[in-house]
């Protein structure tokens, strides 16, 4: 995870955006309504890919009001951290990881949206959540550009 935001995002690590990643059991094993998957390499046992799923709805800031308001947190399952090495992208991957997430929010029952918010600029992060979800709000569009964030709900029950 930390290579995509040094490689992908070029912010590096940020504590207020990242802590997640320095201590994932935390953030995402040990609550019971999250959830964190991984995939491994077959061959070398290096992680290949991950993706996370919690009940904390978008903040504002940094997103904007009208979006937090409409994922609150305990109802919202957020997708965080679907992240794929490269080279092991386009084979399908990240789509069964997030199926795998969707069957984990529907099995919880306490959550009535899915939610990300995806940095369009990062090759095939656009088409691939678009595919998914509808974009309930593309920061682009708004005054001055925003930060160019895509905001996506999924429906539950594909």
């Amino acid at each position: 995870m930390l290579d995509t935001v040094y490689r992908d995002f070029g912010t590096g690590y940020v504590p207020r955006w990242h802590g997640d990643i320095i201590d994932p059991a935390a953030a995402y094993l040990a609550p019971e309504r999250h959830t964190l998957l991984v995939a491994l390499d077959p061959d070398d046992g290096s992680v290949v890919a991950t993706a996370a799923l919690d009940s904390r709805g978008p903040a504002h800031p940094p997103n904007p009001a009208h979006i937090a308001e409409r994922y609150p947190s305990g109802e919202t399952a957020q997708l965080r951290r679907v992240y794929v090495r490269p080279e092991h992208r386009r084979r399908g991957l990240a789509r069964r990881l997030v199926g795998k997430l969707l069957a984990f929010a529907e099995a919880d029952g306490g959550y009535r949206s899915v939610y990300l918010h995806t940095d369009p600029s990062v090759p095939g992060a656009e088409p691939f959540w678009r595919s998914l979800g509808t974009v309930v709000h593309d920061e682009r569009e708004d005054p001055g550009g925003g930060d160019g964030v895509l905001h996506v709900e999924i429906p539950l029950g594909r």
